[in-house]
């Protein structure tokens, strides 16, 4: 008998469900929320601007300045647990990263709604490794021509690398999950090519 699943698009992620074990997921996601400078952005929206459903923090060179949903991020300096953890992800991932997007979702009610990392400054197939620790939290990602949904439970000390045409013909989402208590924080490393000048 066939497969009929043959013929769907998949995107092209490398995944590793226990990248980290639970005890130093969890000693890790301690450190993250002790050392980062968390802030409640705000973004633009028709009626206005509106708070994150999240918390945010951005990391990196002293040039890995990056603009999404009209919030300008001047990175912060490397914190010891993020360095640690962006040295473990280019060893994985086989790439290099100057930057890094941290979320934090506090509870069920965080979310991030359907979007593609395709900022210019990413460049056309850019390698986002998205580390996630504390609680598992339901991933999505949604083909863009043909809307077929490739889902995810993104447990504590998992690591997803998405690559190739992934930005391009992918969009991704993390919802809401009422029922879901407890904190995740997730690093989705990448390289920012830097702005010139004028």
């Amino acid at each position: 008998m066939t497969d009929l699943f043959n013929d769907l698009p998949a995107p092209d992620v490398d995944w590793y469900p226990d990248w980290l074990a639970p005890a130093p997921a969890e000693r890790m996601l301690a450190r993250l929320i002790d050392e980062v400078q968390w802030r409640q952005d705000t973004m633009g929206t028709p009626a206005g601007r509106v708070a994150l459903p999240r918390l945010t923090a951005w990391q990196g060179e002293p040039d890995a300045v990056y603009i999404y949903s009209g919030i300008r991020n001047v990175p912060e300096p490397w914190t010891p647990a993020v360095a640690e953890l962006k040295a473990a992800a280019e060893a994985t991932s086989g790439a290099r990263f100057n930057s890094v997007l941290l979320n934090r979702y506090r509870s069920g009610a965080d979310s991030m709604g359907w979007h593609a990392d395709r900022e210019p400054e990413l460049g056309r197939q850019p390698v986002i490794a998205s580390v996630s620790l504390g609680v598992a939290r339901t991933f999505d990602l949604r083909h863009n021509k043909t809307g077929v949904v490739q889902s995810f439970s993104l447990k504590g000390g998992s690591l997803l690398v998405m690559k190739g045409d992934t930005q391009a013909e992918w969009r991704h989402r993390v919802p809401k999950q009422p029922r879901v208590s407890g904190e995740r924080i997730n690093l989705t490393f990448r390289w920012v090519t830097p702005r010139q000048p004028g």
